[in-house]
């Protein structure tokens, strides 16, 4: 199983105590975030993964993805402008997901241009699935980009029991499925249940993995 923490570096604090549970987990980063060089450099030494936390569109216009956010009004020169800045935020990173983008992903023609350019850069796409109706996974497959989706979110409901809970069934997904991604925040919550959780992974029969592993098990034998 592989278990993804979103929205890291602007809170350091918290960041840091991600960065200091047991691993391998993978980390996405946002890319406006400070000091992402030294961030991210302290995360790799501990044994993380790395994404980038690319901000895209959600649904609501009440809600701000942040700055540079993938919109479906921007044109194609604008949208790679965007997405080449913030790949350029740090380096060490095996691809990205979407931060919000209930909107974008459910845009075709935007997400076919992002996923191109991810192809061609040789970067993988994890869907976070913030919609059921996000276009990202099949064009994803059909270019040919290496492409997972998010199983489990496991803090909507930021209370303890609820994170315990949603723990549970991340280990319910990857033993009916063989495998499972949940997708986590740094709060204080999450970083409590999984320094709870994490440690006893083995014994409960489970191994805790990066991203990456997943897709690589997943890639028909040409992939």
């Amino acid at each position: 199983m592989a278990i993804v923490i979103d929205d890291m570096g602007l809170d350091r604090k918290r960041s840091g105590r991600v960065v200091g549970l047991p691993g391998p987990l993978t980390l996405s980063w946002l890319p406006y975030a400070g000091e992402l060089p030294r961030q991210t450099k302290a995360a790799r030494a501990a044994g993380h993964e790395l994404m980038v936390h690319i901000p895209m569109e959600p649904q609501s216009g009440d809600v701000d993805p942040g700055p540079g956010a993938m919109t479906v009004s921007a044109g194609n020169a604008e949208l790679l402008r965007r997405l080449d800045h913030d790949l350029g935020a740090f380096e060490g990173y095996i691809g990205i997901n979407n931060h919000m983008g209930s909107r974008f992903t459910e845009d075709k023609p935007g997400m076919r241009l992002v996923l191109g350019e991810l192809r061609r850069r040789g970067l993988m796409f994890l869907d976070s699935r913030t919609t059921s109706r996000s276009v990202g996974y099949g064009i994803g497959r059909e270019l040919d980009v290496p492409t997972v989706g998010r199983d489990i979110f496991l803090d909507h409901d930021m209370s303890p029991a609820a994170v315990r809970a949603s723990l549970a069934k991340v280990e319910a997904v990857a033993r009916k499925q063989g495998h499972a991604i949940a997708i986590g925040h740094p709060h204080d919550a999450t970083v409590d249940a999984l320094a709870e959780w994490l440690p006893g992974l083995a014994k409960r029969g489970f191994t805790l993995v990066p991203v990456s592993a997943i897709l690589k098990s997943r890639q028909p034998p040409n992939g």
